[in-house]
């Protein structure tokens, strides 16, 4: 927790187990006032370990804390990540424009963990509806869809690609999507990222589709 002063300890206990299971470093907690620069002796070993790194930013805090994630720290997946969406601009000719931060974690291809239902109950957004993960995905940044406390929230995987097909029409296609880009950014070696997306997820969304079609088309 960023507001905690053990950072390092937590650090060298990742380090430690890292071939028990402990695959990556984050901080969470509250972004005012906790900078993630104030962590970075933790980080700074995390990197000299080539460990890898997520951090919590960019969720009620605005894109300062983003930056500091990325470019100081050297995060590799930003946790919500959700005010990059300040850093982007529709002209009246529905023209959209990245900032340079903006521009850098797409082109990067930095994973945002974007929880749409929390962040409504968060007050990071007033509606779902008015979630930017609709824009960011049509924009091609590396979305995920994630729960961040199915607790709290009351939530699901399944529900929340519920609520994101019914609201915005996503369809299986983008879910497919969504899901590798998931495994993209995961911590797993890439052997292992590569298996699951050949094996698990591309046969499993093709058999839904066929699973579909039989239903649209009816019993032989």
């Amino acid at each position: 927790m960023r507001q905690a002063a053990r950072s390092v300890e937590i650090a060298e206990l990742a380090v430690r187990w890292r071939d028990a299971g402990v695959v990556g470093f984050d901080i969470a907690g509250p972004e005012a006032g906790y900078r993630p620069t104030r962590h970075l002796d933790a980080f700074s070993l995390l990197h000299r370990e080539n460990f890898h790194v997520t951090i919590h930013a960019g969720e009620s805090f605005g894109l300062p804390s983003i930056w500091e994630a990325i470019q100081v720290c050297g995060a590799e997946r930003l946790g919500h990540g959700l005010r990059i969406i300040d850093d982007i601009t529709v002209d009246d000719a529905g023209v959209v424009h990245l900032g340079r931060l903006a521009a850098f974690v797409r082109d990067s291809r930095i994973a945002l963990e974007l929880c749409p239902t929390s962040n409504v109950h968060t007050g990071g957004v007033a509606r779902f509806e008015d979630h930017p993960i609709d824009l960011l995905r049509r924009l091609r940044f590396r979305v995920t869809l994630n729960t961040d406390n199915r607790l709290m929230s009351g939530v699901s995987m399944s529900s929340e690609f519920a609520a994101l097909d019914a609201t915005f029409g996503i369809g299986l296609g983008e879910m497919e999507w969504l899901t590798i880009n998931a495994l993209k950014s995961s911590f797993l070696p890439f052997d292992q990222r590569l298996r699951l997306i050949n094996e698990v997820v591309k046969p499993g969304y093709a058999h839904i589709r066929a699973q579909e079609l039989q239903v649209a088309v009816g019993p032989a």
